[in-house]
């Protein structure tokens, strides 16, 4: 497969290259600091410096020509405000996926975020429910395109190794930490598992091995 990843230089997106690569899928790598190609040399991806919340849809659109699939692990990161969890979070993945549909690449897979779609809790710091705010409103957009979406909601992210065990839901999982590595492993084989499409999954650390998660999908 050739597959494009937003985000590219994030944990999971490299974690992801890797696995990618290793099976022997293309993966090209959008990133917005020219200064971390190299990483994603390293992790056997191509990169491309394309700001997500500079370019233009027909821009990107050009970048995904001959994709079979789209990757949004993009986010504004730790110590962004409330403003860029709007324009990356949301901005970002909606034009992606309007690049998407511009090149048409059909089969698009959003990182999100659990406890998306729903309203804060009351005293919620205000930089965290801007950012719920805008998966959730991501997830929205998404889901009223005619793509083969899919959307993901890890639990809380550690580096830990992985396990290659998870609980993967289309439903609620309910709280819970996942390792980055059993999260990119999923959407490793989420990739290649074509009939799972227009699913919003919860992720968290389970007992299940990986492929046999994804293939209870189908």
């Amino acid at each position: 497969m050739n597959i494009v990843i937003a985000g590219g230089h994030g944990k999971i997106a490299l974690r992801l290259a890797r696995l990618l690569a290793d099976r022997g899928d293309t993966v090209l790598s959008l990133i917005r600091n020219p200064d971390h190609a190299g990483d994603v040399r390293a992790a056997g991806a191509g990169p491309i410096v394309c700001d997500l919340e500079k370019e233009t849809a027909g821009r990107v659109a050009e970048e995904l020509a001959g994709a079979d699939a789209v990757v949004f692990a993009a986010g504004a990161g730790p110590g962004s405000g409330t403003a860029r969890k709007d324009t990356v979070d949301r901005g970002a993945s909606v034009l992606l996926a309007d690049a998407a549909e511009r090149a048409g690449v059909r089969r698009f897979v959003q990182i999100s975020s659990m406890g998306a779609g729903s309203p804060p809790r009351a005293g919620t710091d205000e930089v965290w429910a801007a950012y719920v705010k805008a998966k959730g409103e991501a997830e929205d957009d998404l889901r009223a395109r005619d793509l083969d979406w899919l959307i993901l909601r890890p639990g809380r992210l550690t580096d830990d190794p992985g396990t290659g065990r998870v609980e993967l839901r289309d439903g609620e999982t309910g709280r819970g930490d996942v390792t980055r590595d059993d999260t990119a492993a999923v959407i490793a084989a989420l990739l290649a598992a074509p009939a799972v499409n227009h699913r919003t999954l919860e992720l968290i650390g389970g007992d299940v091995p990986v492929a046999d998660a994804v293939a209870a999908l189908t």
